[in-house]
């Protein structure tokens, strides 16, 4: 009996290993795969060039940055569900990277996803945001990070509304917001 029960043990560390292994070996990767931050087809590596890209070491972040936006932007961190100043945010203008105040989503894009963070359905234009594989949990999701510097916004996910189908769930923290001008 005690046979049978190793090896069941063994059958199914082996069924959990396969299961590991093919998530991290045979899923393709999807780095800056969709078009994020565009309404056209163009790729987004053109947009953001290295000129533009902001480069600061850990010091001068940890002075120009709250501790909830150094720990968002720059280590990867998730603020608490319902708790960000954006969620019932409903101004019209455009939320900012609170590293570097590219312009990361326009509130037309904003819709009401009962997830506990602002939720989008698209980038802003400008190319400012990317996406790249994220393997922090045992699962594989979708980081959503600025691509002007580096800074950690998020996530996307593949059950948002119309037009998109996607929910780029944000944040708070790791944004700033910029009224619309009358003009824009």
């Amino acid at each position: 009996m005690a046979t049978r029960k190793r090896t069941y043990w063994l059958v199914g560390i082996v069924v959990v290993a396969s299961v590991v292994v093919w998530l991290f070996m045979f899923r393709p990767l999807r780095m800056d795969s969709r078009v994020s931050g565009s309404r056209t087809d163009e790729p987004l590596a053109q947009k953001v060039t290295e000129q533009d890209k902001v480069e600061k070491t850990d010091e001068q972040w940890r002075a120009q940055l709250t501790e909830d936006q150094y720990y968002i932007l720059r280590e990867a961190g998730t603020e608490l569900r319902g708790t960000g100043a954006f969620l019932d945010h409903h101004e019209d203008g455009v939320y900012t990277c609170a590293g570097c105040g590219s312009p990361l989503f326009d509130s037309r894009d904003k819709f009401e996803s009962g997830s506990g963070w602002p939720s989008y359905t698209q980038p802003a234009e400008g190319h400012t945001v990317g996406e790249r594989d994220d393997y922090a949990l045992f699962f594989v999701r979708t980081e959503v990070y600025c691509r002007t510097c580096d800074g950690h916004l998020g996530h996307v996910f593949d059950d948002g509304p119309n037009p998109t189908g996607l929910r780029y769930c944000i944040n708070s923290a790791a944004m700033g917001f910029k009224p619309r001008d009358e003009n824009q």
